[in-house]
């Protein structure tokens, strides 16, 4: 679901970005500074945890690979807005250190699992809990449902932007010059893995970290209630809660080797090269309804994917041999930096904050 350079039109991606943009803008606004100084800690916990999960690629239909996306469980602890700021870290992080997308799609990828992904999980999320109690088993299978709805939902919009590409731009010809496949494959290219998979690993992570939380700190789960408690009165400041995903967070790292398991790229992510080997090409027809790509690289694209490379692409370090641990490596990396980015921001607020309100 990360669409890489290329794939998308400059058109189509800065009108994403104008989006994503104005969606960050607001969810800032909606937060407000105060209550911000109480959010940085969860959102970087978050950012981490869907930076992780989204290492762990799972087979799809066709010999494709898809990943959950983490936003469902960030939408209800942390409402929305935070939601949509925390897994939009982790996915800048992905393009710019480990090319997991690109930096001209960078918009799109975010608008399609941060922006989109969390509203939907946190109104599905909602609407099927209601008012009932923090402990009960209607919560745990509405976060269910909401995971499964909120990844398709991101899947579809994925499709859509990849599908009109090859509508909207191509040469004298119709060659297309950016993503070759047109809706009628792109949409049940992705959607069929993600109905099937993908949106299925995302509603069991979210149900089963719901119930956890639901015994081991339903503080948390306070904010998006729907109770008479406010956000401001739900104990997100307690560094215990914040510690404890963190181990959580810990834990999945270690097992991020586990992420390269599964071979084959994520539908709609292949290198230009990939466009021109024999092999490759078998590949992309078999997950595409048996039609092959275009015979040459596709010359919008060919000229975009290289606008951007890299240091670490595709989570292997040069200079580390093993595919696993270089794959442990940096996840070990991502989830340090966003770390230090955590501690850099809560501090910027903190001392930010304490002259206004010593004024």
């Amino acid at each position: 679901m990360h669409i890489p350079d290329g794939y998308l039109s400059p058109s189509t991606c800065a009108v994403l970005y104008g989006a994503t943009l104005a969606s960050w803008y607001v969810c800032l606004k909606r937060l407000k500074r105060v209550l911000l100084t109480r959010v940085v800690p969860l959102i970087s916990v978050f950012a981490a945890f869907a930076f992780v999960v989204m290492m762990f690629n799972l087979p799809l239909p066709g010999g494709t690979t898809g990943h959950a996306l983490g936003v469902t469980i960030a939408a209800i602890v942390l409402g929305p807005w935070g939601a949509v700021l925390s897994t939009s870290l982790a996915i800048a992080l992905q393009a710019l250190l480990f090319g997991d997308g690109g930096i001209t799609t960078l918009g799109a990828n975010c608008f399609n699992m941060a922006v989109i992904g969390a509203l939907v999980a946190y109104v599905v999320y909602r609407l099927l809990a209601m008012q009932s109690s923090i402990d009960s088993r209607r919560r745990v299978v509405a976060a269910g449902i909401a995971g499964y709805v909120a990844a398709n939902a991101s899947a579809l919009a994925a499709a859509i932007e990849l599908g009109i590409q090859a509508a909207l731009f191509h040469d004298a010809t119709g060659t297309p010059l950016y993503a070759p496949y047109p809706l009628k494959i792109a949409i049940p290219a992705m959607l069929i893995g993600h109905l099937t998979f993908a949106g299925i690993a995302e509603a069991v992570l979210s149900a089963g970290l719901l119930a956890y939380l639901q015994t081991a700190d339903p503080g948390l789960l306070m904010g998006t209630s729907g109770g008479a408690q406010s956000a401001t009165g739900s104990p997100l400041r307690s560094s215990a809660s914040v510690r404890n995903l963190w181990v959580t967070v810990a834990v999945l790292l270690i097992l991020t080797p586990l992420g390269v398991l599964a071979t084959g790229k994520a539908w709609g992510e292949w290198a230009p090269s990939d466009f021109v080997h024999a092999e490759t090409r078998v590949q992309i027809a078999a997950a595409s309804r048996d039609q092959g790509p275009p015979t040459t690289v596709p010359t919008g694209m060919a000229r975009m994917a290289t606008l951007w490379t890299s240091p670490f692409p595709a989570y292997a370090p040069a200079f580390v041999k093993s595919h696993a641990l270089g794959y442990l490596l940096s996840a070990m990396f991502g989830v340090g930096l966003l770390l230090l980015i955590a501690l850099a921001a809560g501090r910027r607020w903190r001392i930010r904050i304490r002259p206004e309100q010593a004024t």
